[in-house]
């Protein structure tokens, strides 16, 4: 006589395989989710940070206006539009390639990248886009 284990949750012993198996395929989906958890979470902070440090922008343009006279008002108020608007602009073009851009090359240079020109190979990873908004942020912000 051979007592044999009870089956779990009524399951015949046969079926035990299938019952391993979706609880595999379970914990492999509760992975996924919690990464896609955590990346959405880290881009909407990262996004709220630098949409602070870019709303310093219209921190100096007050400060700045009012340090002049009314009728410069407008004139600094341009000024401060031009050099965010000259500040993101560069930063695409130039500015993210040689802060962050990876070399291509074997010896890495420490001076500056020598890629990523443009978002040039942003689509491969999603993450490149938060953090190129976040330093241009602090890019433009800098140039006030």
């Amino acid at each position: 006589r051979v007592l044999l284990s009870p089956p779990l949750n009524g399951a015949p012993p046969s079926k035990m395989s299938d019952v391993d198996a979706r609880i595999g395929a379970l914990e492999q989906k509760l992975t996924q989710t919690r990464a896609d958890y955590d990346e959405s979470l880290d881009t909407i902070w990262m996004l709220v940070c630098a949409m602070l440090v870019f709303f310093m922008h219209s921190g100096f343009s007050l400060l700045e206006a009012g340090c002049v006279r009314f009728k410069n008002t407008q004139n600094i108020l341009a000024k401060n539009l031009i050099v965010v608007t000259i500040g993101f602009l560069c930063w695409y073009v130039i500015g993210y390639p040689l802060a962050f851009g990876v070399t291509t090359v074997r010896e890495p240079n420490k001076m500056a990248g020598s890629n990523n020109f443009a978002m040039d190979g942003f689509l491969a990873e999603k993450t490149m886009f938060r953090n190129w908004f976040f330093q241009g942020c602090f890019c433009a912000t800098g140039g006030t």
